[in-house]
């Protein structure tokens, strides 16, 4: 059994403070939570900077230490965002900062007057496609072993969850 953080500890949220280098000791924390290790994917370091450069992130912070992360590429031309990663340090989870955080991004993109916001999940990944879906995402194409998932933002603006207060 994993110890649990303190319950004095607060849980910051922000937009866009982390560095490169804290995005990836936070993806090396989270490396083998993802279906398929990051690190077997991507050169961890790498996709960091690019998250870092290029996207939209919405973190949560437990002091100095990045304990989850939403991060999105806005493509405003085609009016959608994608979300390029959502991940939540093991000692954190089931506290309700990963829907926060996803709660955050489609916010986000509502107010930039987007389309819609899509993803893509590992079809093994069960807890995530049901933590999606209980937002508003429906599923759509699934190649190999992947699910894309998209949430319709006019569609999901009376009946999703992402609308009710916080």
């Amino acid at each position: 059994m994993r110890p649990e953080p303190e319950r004095a500890e607060t849980v910051a949220f922000r937009v866009d403070g982390a560095s490169a280098a804290q995005i990836a000791a936070h993806l090396l924390r989270c490396d083998a939570q993802f279906v398929t290790a990051l690190s077997g994917r991507v050169d961890i370091l790498a996709y960091a900077q690019k998250i870092a450069d290029l996207s939209v992130r919405f973190e949560a912070w437990s002091g100095d230490t990045l304990i989850g992360l939403v991060a999105a590429y806005v493509n405003s031309g085609e009016k959608s965002a994608y979300v390029t990663s959502v991940s939540v340090l093991a000692d954190w989870l089931r506290r309700g900062i990963g829907i926060r955080l996803m709660r955050d991004c489609v916010a986000h993109a509502r107010l930039l007057g987007l389309r819609d916001v899509r993803l893509e999940v590992h079809a093994n990944n069960r807890s995530a496609v049901g933590l999606y879906e209980k937002l508003g995402f429906a599923a759509g194409e699934t190649h190999a072993e992947s699910i894309h998932m998209r949430l319709d933002l006019q569609a999901a603006e009376e009946r999703s969850p992402l609308c009710r207060n916080r």
